[in-house]
């Protein structure tokens, strides 16, 4: 039981670990435009959410209403808040005028439900405001009175629930949240940008993934990213990381470099990975999620590292999920060998690769390994599963288009690829990246020739319906002609005409009355 509990409380720090000295890489910019007096050229500091879905290279700029509420009730009364707008035919005031951003308070509920009740009120952005200063700022301690104070903003992580949310949000520092309070509480108008933009040095973007073999949320992402990554080619670089803990921090290795951490733990305590069956006697365990980390860094080196592309490595990843994704198969190196088969890899060349950087073993440092935890914390990786553009962030769900729109975001002017300006916003998504061309027309629309067909067909409809009832009409009048003269009768003979109304309207009408 001793040993159990160890474990547990190993793991429960390993959790911990990823946000212990993480930085959040801020890609985004907030701004007040209006009133000219709360502009700041430098923008306003906040943090990013790591759930929504932010427009990588746009913005959203519009007038901000206070909510007056934590926002916790789904049930979001739209005719309140701030600033005051005029009553309807009901005397209510009126609702919040879309589009705008919806600035809500801190605290009552979780960041995720915040901005979900707010994309159900029909915002286009959420802020929300902080409701604690930070320590650091003495003026906003002693000017508010607060006993607590916090040390940093807090990280606006994903509950786990995100997923549904396509708005994006930050949170905005107490001190300048409450200057726009005031303004709004004061009926003022307010209008804020909230901003997104990706490095655009050159012609080509770096991309990287941080996962782990056991991450659920990534597995959909890398088996259907690989036709992307091929289009993409030479126009993008890709490289993966494996997410390991630092065994040696978690106090994982004893003084006398035993592991305290057993099979959570490889090198005698040195790499960890957290149990993914959290069942410390049976199924997966943390060592095995190392190894298979090491043997994906391996492969990566001898077969995607040269071109980026690494379509071996994607096609063993594949191989690896259908086949070897379970508690039975995922340390089997049977399995593991199978799919180097099916991937075309050379098992030899990366079980070699594996010892040589290191192996698993002993109390020995693994290059490769140790590399991974620097680079983990030199890129300030705070959440998992993570892609990075240009060494920023992709905030929002990890899909396959998502990623793609900020690959494609992260090019210099006028650089980017071609599958990028035919398949962007393309309703067909995987059709285009597999054809290279955007057959049914971007943005739900219908494609030129489509549209000019259509044009040719109605006007050869309406021009046929033009004629038809030309001829109808012209028909019915000499019906009414016919019937007209039918009811003259002659008053008396006269050999000189060449025939009577009454004859003319038998025939038809088509002799002409007057004679020349």
């Amino acid at each position: 039981m001793t040993t159990l509990l160890k474990c547990i409380s190993a793991a429960t720090i390993l959790s911990g670990v990823a946000t212990a000295d993480s930085a959040d890489n801020v890609s985004s910019r907030l701004q007040v435009h209006v009133p000219q007096t709360l502009f700041r050229p430098e923008g306003y500091d906040h943090r990013e959410a790591l759930f929504g879905v932010p427009p990588y290279g746009g913005s959203i700029a519009q007038s901000v209403y206070y909510a007056d509420s934590d926002l916790c009730d789904p049930t979001v009364d739209t005719r309140k808040g701030y600033p005051i707008r005029a009553k309807d035919s009901t005397g209510k005031m009126e609702p919040w005028p879309s589009p705008f951003i919806l600035m809500v308070d801190r605290g009552g509920c979780s960041f995720v439900q915040k901005v979900r009740n707010a994309q159900k009120a029909g915002a286009a952005g959420a802020v929300i405001a902080d409701n604690t200063c930070l320590c650091s700022d003495k003026n906003c301690v002693s000017a508010n009175g607060q006993a607590v104070c916090q040390p940093a903003e807090p990280i606006m992580a994903d509950d786990g629930s995100g997923g549904d949310i396509s708005i994006p949000s930050f949170l905005m520092f107490k001190v300048d949240a409450d200057m726009i309070k005031a303004e709004l509480k004061a009926n003022h108008m307010v209008q804020v940008e909230m901003e997104w933009a990706l490095p655009s040095p050159d012609d080509r973007v770096e991309y990287d993934l941080w996962t782990t073999p056991s991450d659920p949320v990534s597995k959909d992402f890398q088996k259907t990213f690989k036709p992307v990554a091929q289009a993409l080619g030479s126009h993008a670089y890709f490289t993966p990381h494996m997410y390991i803990y630092d065994g040696i921090k978690s106090n994982c290795q004893g003084f006398d470099g035993e592991n305290m951490c057993f099979n959570l733990c490889t090198n005698n305590g040195r790499y960890c990975a957290t149990d993914p069956d959290n069942d410390l006697d049976h199924g997966i365990s943390g060592a095995d999620v190392v190894k298979e980390s090491l043997r994906r860094l391996c492969i990566w080196k001898h077969y995607g590292e040269e071109d980026g592309v690494g379509v071996e490595w994607w096609n063993y990843v594949e191989q690896f999920l259908e086949r070897c994704d379970n508690p039975d198969f995922f340390a089997n190196d049977d399995c593991a060998k199978d799919c180097y088969k099916h991937a075309k890899i050379k098992g030899e060349v990366i079980d070699r690769c594996m010892k040589d950087s290191g192996g698993l073993e002993k109390d020995t440092p693994n290059t490769f390994l140790d590399l991974e935890m620097q680079a983990q914390v030199s890129r300030g990786v705070v959440i998992l599963p993570t892609a990075f553009v240009n060494t920023i962030a992709l905030r929002g769900g990890l899909s396959t288009a998502t990623v793609f729109t900020g690959i494609c975001n992260g090019y210099l002017g006028g650089t980017e690829p071609k599958i990028c300006t035919e398949c962007q916003g393309c309703p067909d998504f995987d059709g285009c990246i597999s054809s290279g061309r955007c057959k049914g027309g971007k943005g739900g629309g219908v494609s030129k020739n489509t549209f000019m067909a259509s044009i040719i067909l109605l006007s050869c409809a309406f021009g046929a319906a033009a004629f038809w009832h030309y001829r109808k009409t012209r028909e019915e009048m000499r019906e009414q002609v016919r019937g007209i003269l039918a009811e003259y009768m002659p008053l008396e003979g006269d050999d000189g005409m060449v025939g009577s109304p009454m004859d003319f309207a038998r025939r038809g009408g088509t002799e002409n009355l007057m004679m020349d």
